[in-house]
């Protein structure tokens, strides 16, 4: 976002019908935007006077605005260009994508296009890109959808408007006991029932996975080494591709049968590892103290 210098106070996402505007805007929500749909140019300088008095709770905004207002070209230069005087730095985001594309998508979903009247979609497509041409010529960032499925558009809105901390998948490790049923939330289960149970071992038992004795025992047994590393490289392997796909929260459940040792240290144990790649790494335990 280099258009205009510093960070823009609002986003104003744009372009053709069917392109994707719905599914950016909702990836902005995603990343704690405040996101006003379908609003009409006149009013994006009201929106900012509302957001100022309350910065503190709306520090980001963004508005959908689209072409069913006739005076819609000149209502939205008019409203960015005083939306300029005041100091705000809008920024313009206008999607586009090819007629075939936008036809095809009509179709898919039987809705006419909104500017078609008694014609046929294409129809609509060229009225509308004759209608944006100047606003596009304009924009501070255009983005081509046609070849971008959902996942792709909302990556690249990660990748223009997202923080860094934005951006990072936030992976939650938690154990849990079987016998308290599976964590209904869970993207990942492990099953950690193949170790020794300390609960047989009296000195044990009264301890959790989160007492050294108990690490200690769970984590030298045989087979929890060679378990560790083969699942940390899997769960690796799959937060890459949950990134790639736009996925923002992951629950990788850890179980044994009462959710109080073996699970417990394990789940540290996998989160300690974890956290070497993902900083966006946390430990819970559900199950822990109801015995």
């Amino acid at each position: 976002m280099t258009a205009h210098a510093g960070a823009p106070e609002i986003v104003i996402i744009t372009g053709m019908s069917g392109a994707g505007r719905s599914t950016a805007a909702k990836a902005l929500e995603d990343l704690d935007w405040f996101v006003a749909d379908n609003l009409p140019p006149a009013l994006l300088v009201t929106m900012l006077d509302l957001v100022r008095r309350a910065r503190a709770a709306v520090p980001r905004v963004a508005a959908v605005v689209d072409v069913r207002s006739r005076a819609f070209s000149t209502d939205l230069k008019s409203a960015v260009a005083e939306l300029d005087a005041l100091g705000a730095n809008p920024f313009v985001l206008f999607l586009s994508a090819s007629d075939e594309t936008l036809v095809r998508r009509f179709e898919n979903v039987r809705r006419p296009h909104p500017l078609q009247e008694n014609g046929r979609i294409i129809d609509g497509i060229a009225a509308e890109r004759e209608q944006l041409e100047s606003i596009r010529a304009e924009a501070d960032l255009v983005l081509d959808t046609s070849a971008m499925n959902i996942h792709d558009l909302r990556a690249r809105m990660r990748d223009a408007f997202g923080s860094e901390k934005d951006t990072a998948i936030r992976v939650t490790v938690l154990s849990f006991g079987f016998k308290y049923g599976l964590p209904v939330d869970a993207d990942m289960v492990a099953d950690c029932r193949f170790l020794p149970n300390p609960h047989w071992v009296p000195e044990l038992a009264p301890l959790t996975g989160q007492d050294s004795e108990v690490r200690d025992y769970v984590l030298g047994q045989p087979g929890a080494s060679d378990f560790l590393r083969s699942y940390a490289e899997t769960v690796q392997v799959t937060l890459a591709g949950y990134e790639r796909t736009g996925k923002h929260f992951v629950t990788i459940a850890v179980g044994c049968t009462g959710g109080k040792h073996r699970s417990v240290a394990m789940a540290e144990e996998i989160a300690a590892r974890l956290a070497e790649t993902w900083p966006g790494v946390q430990v819970a335990h559900r199950d822990l103290g109801r015995e």
